[in-house]
């Protein structure tokens, strides 16, 4: 996330259910099967009107947890359906949460929505070059990757690319950066750079390539810890 308050952030992810902690210059909040990065910086507008309209998790005490929150005074936005809704988080950061009774956390990683004119295109990319799975949720289709689901929404228009927003981009790490990146350049798909040292932690490596419908995607290894 780009944001223009970290402390404030800070606190935001703290109160949803987070665990903060820096790792050398990284700014992190750990969920069970996500880290979310805060980086100070002016941003052109917030995750809904971009590709990365917002981002989900399971709660396993939906009352529960809804409650906390609002007496937290978190902009809470009751969804359609049972146990389900968002949170509007600072930054105009837009959060789903889901109840699922059969977590083993009390938290836990469930989906990032893009918002694309064609669907069955986005799955398609998503299962050739990041070994997605399809799926379908309700009337979504879906690319599933290890640790989330990739939620497909259609929209008419495209949307904003996700560079410069708040939610800047999203991320997966992986096993081998070095082959994982010749495989996509091999699809042509160009990165930003070559594979390079993260300035802002050691033992880190990182490249951005950018997907058709505008969203960026970091790809790292090393970023995975247990600081």
């Amino acid at each position: 996330l780009t944001v223009t308050d970290v402390e404030a952030q800070q606190q935001f992810w703290a109160t949803v259910g987070g665990r903060v902690f820096n790792r050398e210059k990284l700014v992190m909040v750990e969920f069970p099967g996500i880290y979310v990065l805060l980086r100070k910086q002016d941003y052109s507008g917030g995750s809904v009107g971009s590709v990365i309209n917002h981002f989900g998790f399971y709660v396993k005490d939906f009352d529960g947890a809804v409650a906390k929150w609002k007496a937290a005074g978190l902009n809470w936005e009751p969804g359609a359906n049972p146990g389900q809704g968002f949170i509007n988080g600072p930054d105009n950061v837009r959060i789903e949460i889901y109840e699922n009774k059969m977590i083993s956390t009390p938290m836990a990683m469930h989906h990032i929505h893009l918002q694309v004119p064609d669907p069955i295109a986005a799955q398609k990319w998503y299962i050739e070059h990041f070994g997605a799975t399809p799926g379908k949720r309700a009337a979504f289709d879906t690319a599933n990757v290890p640790g989330t689901e990739i939620t497909l929404g259609k929209v008419d228009t495209a949307q904003a690319p996700t560079k410069g927003r708040s939610v800047d981009h999203m991320g997966f790490e992986v096993r081998n950066i070095d082959e994982f990146v010749k495989k996509l350049q091999a699809a042509g798909i160009k990165t930003d750079a070559a594979i390079r040292a993260s300035a802002n932690a050691a033992g880190l490596r990182i490249v951005y390539v950018t997907d058709p419908w505008g969203t960026e995607i970091e790809i790292t290894e090393g970023l995975r810890t247990s600081s």
